[in-house]
């Protein structure tokens, strides 16, 4: 995974990142592909007290499952 944006402000810190890999086992029920692929996400962490209270994954799913060739035409 390679860090693509740290930002931080108030009570949140935000981290864009990119990720790659190969699918060479069993996903979600999706037979491995051999495929390789490259997606983006962000997280973003709300702190209270110095502690973590919130977090929230947002990942790009559906452009990994393009890159694999396993959504209909």
């Amino acid at each position: 995974m390679r860090k693509r944006k740290l930002d931080g402000g108030g009570d949140r810190v935000v981290v864009r990142w990119t990720n790659a890999g190969t699918h060479v086992g069993d996903f979600a029920g999706i037979p491995a592909t051999g495929g390789s692929f490259t997606i983006g996400g962000i997280d973003i962490y709300r702190v209270e007290n110095r502690l973590l209270a919130e977090h929230w994954h947002v990942v790009d799913q559906l452009a990994m499952l393009g890159q694999l060739g396993l959504l209909p035409a």
